[in-house]
Order: C-alpha cells, then structure tokens, then sequence
C-alpha cells in the first residue's frame, strides 16, 4: 500500500514543478514559449526575462550601431528588417535581411550578427528551440 502512496505523490508534483513551461488543466496541457536568456538576465522568468531580453537586444543595436561612411556621404536612407532566429544552441542564425540600399543592409546584418551567445536558449514545453525575432533598423543621415 504504501508503494502506491508514493507513487500518487509523485504523479501529482509533476504538473506544479512544470508550471515553467506550461501548465494542465482538467486533461488540457498549455505550453510557453520561454525567451533565450541572455547574459545578466539569469533568474528572471516570465515576462521579466521576456522584458530583459528585449532591453539588452536594443543595447545591443544601440551600442553597435555604425552609419555605414559611404552610404552616410551618398545619403542613403532606409528601413532594413533583419529576421533571425536564436537557435537550440542560443547562436544567431540570420534568415533574411530586406530593404533600402545594399549598404545599409550589410551593416545591419553585421550588427545583429555580433548578438553574443545566449546563456540559455529558447524553450518550449522544457526543450530547447529555435525562436525568431525581427529587427528594423531606421537609417536615416538628417540631410535633406
């Protein structure tokens, strides 16, 4: 009898240790999408984590950002939109990189590509995966 006993505890733990990634509920299970965490975000959960992923991904741009000088005397403006993904090992994987000048373009793929690996990648239902993101950079020189 009391083999049983234990093993009910056991089964009724599972669902509150998995609140993390998901939850059930009367037989139907919820899963989360868990942001990659980056460097300095350790410990935060939830949106919090969601919060600082996005905070050091815009320092990150920011921090990095450089004008390209040939495109900034031709002013050459734009919108780019760089779409990547962080992977299952928490590297960038850059899938498409569109709009405005060629020039503008390498800069913004070069600036996104210098994202540093994530401590812990992307997960969901508690396995790692593969998360996309998009990223518009405005160029833009002020001259008329």
């Amino acid at each position: 009898m009391k083999p049983i006993v234990l093993l009910l505890l056991l089964v009724t733990a599972v669902p509150i240790q998995a609140q993390e990634w998901g939850s059930v509920d009367k037989n139907k299970v919820t899963l989360k999408e868990i942001s990659p965490v980056w460097e300095g975000c350790e410990g935060q959960k939830g949106a919090a984590l969601a919060q600082c992923f996005n905070q050091k991904l815009t320092q990150h741009v920011v921090k990095n950002f450089k004008y390209p000088a040939e495109a900034y005397k031709k002013n050459k403006q734009g919108r780019v939109i760089v779409e990547f993904l962080i992977d299952t090992q928490g590297m960038v994987e850059i899938q498409n990189v569109s709009g405005a000048d060629p020039l503008l373009q390498e800069e913004a793929r070069r600036n996104i590509s210098l994202i540093p690996k994530m401590s812990v990648p992307g997960m969901y239902g508690g396995k790692p995966k593969a998360i996309k993101y998009t990223v518009p950079f405005d160029f833009k020189t002020g001259k008329q």
